[in-house]
C-alpha cells in the first residue's frame, strides 16, 4: 500500500516537473497533479492497455517508439477530464509523455537504490 501511494505521489511530481519543462503542458497545482496522475493511471491501465495491445505490431515495427504516441493520447485524454490540467496540442502531449517516461525511469532507479541501502 505504501509503495502504491509513493508511486502515485511520484507520478504527480513527475507531471509537475513536465509542466515546467514542456511548453503547452500545464498543471495548476500539486492537488491537480495528484488527480491528473490518478486519472492518467486509470486510463492507462484500461484504455491504454487496450490501445497497446491493438497497436502491438506497430510498436514492434518502431522498436517501442509508438508507445510514446499511445501514452501521449492517454495523457491528452486525461487532460480533458481534469480541471487545471491542460495539454494544448498533441505535440505537447508527445513530448510530455517522453519527458515523463524519462522522469519516471529516474524515480524508479532512485527508489530502487533507496530500498537497497
Amino acid at each position: 500500500m505504501i509503495r502504491l501511494l509513493a508511486n502515485w505521489l511520484l507520478s504527480a511530481v513527475g507531471l509537475l516537473i513536465v509542466s515546467r519543462l514542456v511548453s503547452g503542458f500545464h498543471v495548476d497545482s500539486l492537488g491537480t497533479a495528484l488527480i491528473a496522475a490518478l486519472v492518467f493511471g486509470l486510463l492507462n491501465a484500461t484504455l491504454g492497455l487496450l490501445l497497446k495491445l491493438v497497436t502491438l505490431p506497430l510498436t514492434i515495427l518502431t522498436l517501442g517508439v509508438f508507445l510514446l504516441v499511445v501514452n501521449a493520447f492517454v495523457l491528452k485524454l486525461a487532460s480533458d477530464f481534469v480541471p487545471g490540467f491542460h495539454i494544448l496540442s498533441f505535440s505537447a502531449a508527445f513530448w510530455g509523455a517522453a519527458v515523463l517516461a524519462l522522469i519516471q525511469m529516474l524515480f524508479r532507479f532512485l527508489v530502487r537504490e533507496a530500498e537497497e541501502a
